[in-house]
């Protein structure tokens, strides 16, 4: 996550958390680093319940936009390129199947308010354009050697 270049160690919030906190009235957020974990990013109640306004309003025209107009899913097709310029890689039927995809994750997480599930998605589907711009991994993965070595087994019963 990006912030606005303000960043300390956790540590510092922990030892001198009046200095700290008081970096955070200066910034929009504050990154926590971390030695033994993931870092952290500090921000203010308000700040968060803004950027969720700004997602949930973004969220509910690209909804309201998809569903306008018969030729409306042809638009956002048409955009896509541009926001995740990877989807040059997509064939056609994935494309859409992309575009539906996000569209419905992204109407099911504001309404829990949670985006996890749509930054997944983001992942999963640019992961699939990168197969499908290299031609020998594409290969790889989609032919079928026509063998077919049984189940898997269950890796917790092999010892």
């Amino acid at each position: 996550m990006s912030t606005d270049g303000a960043s300390v160690h956790f540590s510092e919030l922990v030892n001198r958390n009046r200095r700290t906190l008081a970096r955070l009235e200066g910034s929009r957020s504050l990154l926590l680093r971390r030695r033994d974990g993931e870092d952290l990013v500090l921000t203010t109640a308000s700040r968060a319940e803004q950027d969720r306004t700004v997602v949930s309003a973004a969220t509910r025209m690209l909804l309201a936009m998809a569903r306008r107009e018969p030729g409306s899913m042809e638009l956002l097709l048409d955009l896509l390129p541009d926001a995740f310029p990877w989807v040059r890689f997509l064939p056609e039927t994935d494309l859409h199947a992309f575009a539906v995809e996000l569209v419905d994750t992204m109407r099911a997480a504001d309404s829990v308010g949670n985006n996890a599930s749509v930054a997944q998605l983001l992942v999963e589907w640019q992961h699939t354009a990168e197969v499908h711009s290299d031609p020998e991994l594409l290969a790889a993965l989609t032919t079928d050697h026509g063998e077919d070595y049984g189940p898997v087994p269950d890796p917790r019963e092999v010892a």
